[in-house]
Order: structure tokens, then sequence, then C-alpha cells
């Protein structure tokens, strides 16, 4: 399942990525908000997990909320980019490991594409992904190895960014047959994602959250820092010119409310389950029998 006509360049999604890990904590404030609410959505599901991944975990902040909530199970970290990896571990160097001996087991962590772990089948009880399924413009594959390493009876639950995000910003774009901003994808096809990865029960919700600025520069600067600029393969290549930017500008500025520029931000919430498979991998029908009870 994809967007019709629309690609990211993964390769420059890892360098944006790697590039951003140093500064991405300053910028971190929306994320952290939806990790908060995805943590209280997560109260309200029994799960007592035996071993947590936490999938696209940037810098690491939600690794100490898991050692809080379930104290002694086993986590792992996986991201795409090394940098982002080497902040959730907080490297220092040789002091900093040694440190670390005698205390409570870290985090494994590991540097993998979220469409190729390097895990085994039925693993892992519990698959968090905080804002990264919007940088896979076919999360499908990635849904897949979410559920193969899943164990029956494993949840996931993800974030991500639904179509009306920064839809300020396209409003105030000219017509253009270039990509100057990501399309994300609906909430209701992710749903239907979640189904053809071969999840059940999957429960999707959606809420619009406004962050305001006080200039556009503003906006630009967050995106760039948090490594979110512009990674289309159709983007605009070269320089854009002057009059582009000032029609923006102008269209945009129309939106301004009390000092403040606002940008839109469509959070899609989602959960399902591993449930006991049906079929065998070679299409077989598992067929199941029960001892009666007396």
């Amino acid at each position: 399942m994809t967007l019709p006509d629309f690609q990211l360049d993964p390769r420059l999604v890892r360098r944006r990525a790697e590039q951003a890990a140093t500064g991405y904590a300053s910028v971190d404030t929306l994320a952290r908000e939806i990790s908060r609410r995805m943590g209280e959505r997560l109260e309200y599901i029994r799960i007592e997990p035996r071993r947590i991944l936490d999938l696209g975990c940037g810098p690491g902040p939600d690794l100490a909320a898991f050692a809080e909530r379930y104290p002694g199970v086993p986590r792992i970290a996986v991201d795409s980019a090394a940098a982002m990896l080497a902040q959730a571990r907080g490297d220092n160097g040789l002091l900093k490991r040694l440190l670390r001996f005698g205390k409570p087991a870290e985090p494994e962590f590991i540097c993998a594409d979220a469409t190729a772990l390097p895990l085994a089948r039925a693993t892992v009880s519990l698959v968090w992904s905080n804002l990264m399924l919007q940088w896979l413009h076919d999360p499908l594959p990635a849904l897949k190895e979410m559920h193969r390493v899943l164990e029956v009876g494993g949840l996931l639950m993800f974030s991500t960014l639904g179509p009306d995000t920064l839809k300020e910003f396209r409003a105030a774009l000219p017509p253009s047959n270039a990509e100057h901003l990501h399309r994300f994808i609906d909430m209701h096809d992710l749903g239907d994602a979640l189904v053809g990865a071969g999840f059940s029960d999957p429960v999707m919700d959606m809420e619009m959250l406004t962050v305001t600025y006080t200039s556009l520069d503003d906006l630009f600067r967050d995106l760039r820092t948090s490594g979110s600029a512009n990674a289309a393969l159709s983007r605009p290549r070269g320089l854009v010119g002057k009059a582009h930017w000032a029609g923006v500008r102008a269209n945009y500025e129309q939106l301004r409310r009390n000092g403040r520029l606002p940008a839109t931000v469509e959070v899609v919430y989602g959960h399902a389950w591993k449930a006991a498979p049906k079929v065998m991998d070679d299409g077989r029908a598992i067929v199941r029998f029960e001892r009666k009870a007396g």
C-alpha cells in the first residue's frame, strides 16, 4: 500500500537523521507529547511484556520510561541511523561503559532498517514505534516485519502522521509539479495495511494538534533540526526562486492570529495484536484440536 506517484529517498532520510542526532533533543517537544499520549493509551491495555522493541527509537527518550513501567523487562532499541543510537547509548567512550558495570541491564542497541529486522520470529512481546512509519512511503513491509518478530498475543503500538499534517504550508504552496512537502498516509489505509500484515483487532484513532510559531523561519528551523526536511524523490532539485518563497510567505502570513502562525499536525495512533496463525507459511491451513473438559 503506497501513495500514488510518491516515494521517499531512504538514503536521504537516513542521512538527515544522522545529521540531526545531536540536536534532535532540542526540538522534540511534539514527539515527547505524542509519546506521553501513547503512554496514556497503553495504560488501558492489559499486557505484561517479556521483551520490548522500540522501533525507530531515535535518541532513545522512551527507553527510560519502559524501564520504569516494566522493571527488569529486556528492551531492544532499533534505529536505522547509527548516530541516533549513539545518542541513545550516551556514548562517551570507555569510561562511560565502565560506569555501567554492575547496573541493571542496558537496552540492546541495533542499527537496522524497519523492513529487515535482525530478530528471530516471535521473540518480542511489545513493539512500540513513535513517529517512524511516516518515513516509509510503503509501511506494509515494516508492518509485516513487526508482525513476524512479535510472539502470539503480542502487541504493536504506534503513532504516525496523517494527511492534514502541515496543511497550512501545503495550502500556501503555489502550484508545482515537484513535491515541496511530504504526503502522509490516511488512517483508514493504515488500518487496511495492519490487516494485510496479519494483525488482528486493529484500533485506530486520530487527533489534530496545533503548534504555533512567531515566524515561518522558526517552523523551517524545527523541520531541519529534527531531520524532517523534504526527502521525496520528486522534490525540487536546485534552488527555488525567490518569487516562489515570497508567495509562500505571503500566503502563510494571512493565517497569523495573535502574532503567531499555526502549523497543524494530524497524529494517527494505532494498536493491534498478533493472533494465533490460521495458515502455515506455505499456505496450509492449521487445524487446532482442544480437549473437552471432563
